[in-house]
């Protein structure tokens, strides 16, 4: 099964968690790869690697707001993007945080991103996909698809992010 979290709102990487949290408390063996986040940088990461160990990784090199960055960033996606093949086997779900991001910015190439999820499926491994601008390709391909819009966020009205809340 594919699921993917998309939209502008915040809450898509806390619907990954839990869908984690869920097949966890099912017995399944659950691999959790973040893609642009630090090691260090968000407050589920001290949970996740309590729970997962070794199979969970946030790989990113942050996120990718200049151009001359590009080169450490595409390496950080494809070293996460190989990380996550190297744990399909024995995996009941895989699930890729932010990978939409990555595909979105050109970190990820559509044809690695689907060479994964034939080797996902080949493995009978369920993916969960998050990001903003799911690609129609995906939503199509996807059996499960739920949209996070915004309507309101602190951070417009010139609030900071909150430690707990947005990281």
């Amino acid at each position: 099964m594919i699921i993917v979290y998309t939209g502008n709102g915040k809450g898509k990487t806390s619907a990954s968690v839990g869908q984690c949290v869920r097949a966890l408390g099912q017995g399944m063996r659950v691999v959790f790869a973040q893609f642009m986040k630090r090691d260090g940088q968000a407050g589920e990461q001290i949970m996740l690697k309590r729970l997962l160990g070794e199979n969970f990784l946030a790989g990113g090199a942050g996120f990718f707001r200049r151009e001359e960055e590009r080169p450490q960033h595409r390496e950080a996606a494809l070293r996460v993007l190989d990380w996550a093949r190297e744990r399909l086997p024995g995996a009941a779900m895989l699930v890729l945080d932010e990978s939409l991001y990555a595909l979105r910015s050109g970190l990820l190439e559509r044809a690695e991103l689907e060479d994964l999820l034939a080797a996902a499926r080949e493995a009978g491994c369920h993916v969960v996909l998050s990001g903003r601008d799911a690609p129609a390709w995906l939503a199509e391909a996807a059996d499960i698809v739920s949209r996070v819009d915004e309507v309101r966020h602190a951070w417009r009205a010139g609030k900071p992010a909150r430690k707990g809340i947005e990281f």
